[in-house]
């Protein structure tokens, strides 16, 4: 049986942990060939050894230049780029009121100037193989507003979400495919804090209607969808997993 990427090359940020660690393992599976770039060196190396089709990129993504490398390396290895998953993502505890402007940009360049940096660094690539599949990781709080979580953590995640439809609008005619994913409460490294208070634990449990928090490989299969041929006419949508929380 042919398996759902085969022959792809996938890039994934944030790749080497979490929602980013089981895509890059996902999309293994499938037949792609990743790579995968995160800030995390000791999670990186456990990947060097995992499959012939990886390679590890250890880089800051809100570096121009490090984009660049990347990209320089993937080519020569590879020689195409069929898949961007931009899942690389910061969170702030921080208060409206408590939160400082340095704060705020910090999680704008992670959240949503990485985005464009990214999608920026394959998309002549893609306009000339004229095929390409480009998935953003929000939230479902890029979506809706909250009581609770960081403004910033919003906002970036909601200029992500019109981002992905911008370049999904602006580029369909060379059969590039732009796509945001909006995962509800998941259990990831991210919320591993948050998720052991037990009172927030609960509370996010009892506004998900299917009674579980979700997985990172809940979130996988969404990406693989939107990374595989099956989706070949799917841009520009918003693709919920969030176990029914925005049902409200």
């Amino acid at each position: 049986m042919t398996k759902r990427l085969e022959n792809k090359v996938s890039i994934v940020t944030g790749g080497a942990s979490g929602i980013g660690e089981a895509t890059v393992k996902t999309f293994l599976e499938e037949g792609s060939k990743v790579c995968v770039i995160d800030n995390n060196k000791e999670k990186l190396e456990t990947f060097a050894s995992y499959s012939k089709d990886v390679i590890t990129c250890l880089s800051d993504v809100t570096h121009e230049n490090s984009w660049k490398e990347n990209i320089t390396r993937v080519l020569s290895k590879w020689s195409k780029i069929d898949v961007l998953v931009n899942n690389a993502g910061v969170s702030l505890r921080s208060s409206f009121e408590e939160m400082n402007r340095e704060e705020w940009d910090n999680v704008f360049a992670v959240n949503s100037t990485a985005v464009m940096l990214g999608t920026q660094s394959v998309i002549e690539i893609m306009k000339k193989n004229k095929s390409g599949s480009i998935i953003n990781i929000s939230s479902i709080f890029g979506l809706v507003g909250s009581h609770r979580s960081s403004t910033a953590y919003h906002a970036s995640k909601g200029a992500t979400r019109i981002f992905s439809k911008t370049i999904a609008a602006q580029y369909g005619k060379y059969n590039i495919r732009s796509n945001s994913i909006h995962p509800g409460f998941t259990d990831t490294p991210m919320t591993k804090d948050l998720h052991s208070i037990e009172d927030r634990y609960n509370e996010r449990l009892s506004m998900t209607p299917m009674g579980r928090l979700g997985t990172p490989e809940d979130i996988a299969y969404g990406a693989l969808y939107l990374a595989s041929e099956e989706s070949s006419w799917v841009t520009g949508s918003e693709l919920v997993i969030d176990g029914g929380e925005t049902c409200w």
